[in-house]
């Protein structure tokens, strides 16, 4: 039914058409007529009361059997509009500050007066966070990844690493591997196959990565290849966080993780390619300016994708942060994500530039 068939807007307070009353006796035609109407005359019914209102265009009326339309709804909840707000970290920035500058501090005074001490630094962090990561997967999967064979074969990873070199390492990743088989199977054979795979997967991802830090170490300059893949890493976040929290607008991977963008990343490249060209030039024997800048790309690439990967599983998982040990940074597994698969990155650029050492 359209306007047409309504005719002119009725008057204030009258049903009939615009000329003329109702006829004597005549039911109102349209959705105002109902069987009430039709038994008493339109004389004896009470005229409807309806206030003065300006005339305006009419939109087609509704007919009996279709509904008539909602009216408009404000926003509520989320999608209500909201004024803006100022960007914020999303962490403690005093808390995350101080921790870092505290644990920055231990590892370098361990790096530089002993490094056994420091070897030691990392079969700590390597083992805690085997312990997270395994503590999360049974939380949230039920997933059973032996802890005591990952700790141990974790830890003699990077000994071995730095005593008997690629080699060793290689050995006592097998050997953890086998440890992590054999363990599993003094339980009921229920879930044995995902438990043990997420066993082999935790000793690559965390102690055999770290590894490659025991490997640098080696080298006659061991304490400045350290220093400066350490550096490099931490330049990189920085400066993702730095550019990405200031002029962030694109996003990197949303599905992946939603506060990263592309502007981030340009931070991230830009920081790490400077920081690479200062630390080859005057930390590394025999590196010049233009390494550092083909390290500090690849730095900013596999510390992006580290971080990326970490939070994959950190989503998978349906958790924020690995753990809670780190005041402002979450766990040691939330530290160690861009470090992990950055280590033999710079490992084997800093040989293929520079030699072993």
């Amino acid at each position: 039914m359209n306007d047409s068939s309504w005719g002119a807007p009725p008057r204030a307070g009258y049903w009939g058409p615009p000329d003329q009353g109702p006829a004597q006796g005549a039911a109102p035609a349209g959705p105002a007529y109902d069987a009430h109407d039709a038994l008493y005359p339109a004389e004896t019914q009470p005229m409807p009361i309806v206030p003065d209102m300006p005339e305006v265009p009419q939109e087609p009326m509704p007919s009996a059997s279709q509904p008539a339309p909602e009216a408009p709804r404000v926003p509520q909840g989320p999608q209500a509009p909201q004024a803006p707000q100022k960007k914020s970290a999303g962490r403690d920035l005093g808390a995350a500050i101080g921790v870092g500058v505290g644990l920055g501090a231990v590892i370098v005074a361990s790096l530089f007066i002993v490094k056994a001490v420091f070897i030691g630094v990392i079969a700590v962090a390597v083992v805690v966070g085997l312990w997270e990561l395994t503590s999360r997967l049974q939380e949230r999967k039920g997933i059973k990844a032996p802890l005591v064979p990952l700790a141990v074969g974790g830890a003699a990873m990077v000994v071995a690493g730095y005593v008997r070199g690629a080699e060793g390492a290689w050995v006592a990743m097998a050997l953890t591997a086998l440890a992590v088989l054999v363990w599993r199977m003094t339980e009921p054979p229920e879930g044995y196959l995902k438990d043990v795979t997420a066993g082999v997967f935790a000793a690559f991802y965390v102690p055999f990565l770290a590894t490659f830090v025991a490997l640098m170490l080696t080298a006659d300059d061991g304490s400045m290849r350290v220093l400066t893949f350490l550096l490099l890493t931490v330049v990189s976040d920085t400066g993702a966080y730095a550019i990405g929290w200031r002029f962030g607008k694109h996003k990197l991977a949303p599905r992946i993780s939603p506060g990263k963008t592309r502007e981030g990343l340009v931070g991230a490249v830009t920081f790490a390619m400077a920081a690479g060209a200062l630390c080859m030039e005057f930390l590394i024997d025999g590196g010049t300016w233009w390494q550092g800048l083909l390290i500090g790309l690849a730095v900013a690439a596999s510390a992006t994708l580290g971080d990326l990967g970490e939070s994959m599983i950190k989503r998978d998982l349906g958790i924020k942060d690995m753990g809670t040990l780190l005041p402002g940074h979450g766990g040691i597994m939330d530290r160690l994500d861009s470090l992990l698969p950055t280590a033999p990155v710079v490992w084997l650029l800093l040989v293929i530039f520079v030699g072993s050492g």
